[in-house]
């Protein structure tokens, strides 16, 4: 692997996470930066590589139906894919064409992302070198901005995740070890299995 980062456990308890380089990138293990899925296999894991056309992938949401994997392209430079996508995942486990949910070029794409109960997606993105800066984003899943909440200057958010007993309040890590908790109006996910 080169350098495994977010990480998601759908509700068949398979095990989804991203594996990007971050920082130098002359010593990579693998000639790729993929998602891979590890699901339960006797007393192991079988790991499948899902994704063949990213290059930098980061956050990562699984719907609770197993239906879609959302995807955040996080790749930095000029002429290079920040998207937040969607793709279908197909019933062998494979997925297909990915559709763009938001283009975030020229700026920096999302970092970590997480589901509200009515399936809008939360995430982290931006940061002060460019505009709009440090933001929480609220997207529908069918690509539409629902809310956006700015973040002081600063702070360059990486993840987030509800949390507490009633799931509504939000926390939210920063790269310069920062952790910030926001009580809001929506409600965290919950995945169980199916």
């Amino acid at each position: 692997m080169n350098s495994p980062n977010d990480i998601v456990v759908d509700s068949r308890g398979s095990v989804w996470f991203t594996d990007p380089r971050y920082g130098d990138r002359t010593d990579m293990e693998l000639d790729h930066e993929s998602i891979f899925r590890l699901d339960a296999s006797g007393d192991g894991y079988d790991i499948t590589r899902i994704t063949f056309d990213t290059t930098r992938p980061n956050g990562l949401i699984v719907t609770p139906n197993v239906k879609t994997l959302f995807v955040a392209q996080s790749d930095y430079g000029p002429d290079v894919k920040q998207e937040l996508r969607a793709y279908p995942i197909l019933e062998d486990g494979s997925v297909g064409d990915h559709e763009v949910v938001h283009n975030f070029y020229p700026h920096r794409g999302i970092y970590g992302m997480r589901l509200d109960a009515e399936g809008n997606i939360v995430a982290t993105a931006g940061w002060a070198p460019s505009r709009p800066g440090p933001m929480i984003y609220v997207f529908s899943p069918q690509d539409r901005v629902l809310e956006t909440h700015p973040i002081r200057e600063g702070i360059s958010p990486t993840n987030c995740a509800f949390g507490d007993a009633d799931q509504t309040s939000l926390y939210v890590t920063g790269n310069e070890g920062s952790l910030f908790r926001a009580e809001t109006d929506r409600r965290g996910m919950s995945v169980g299995k199916v």
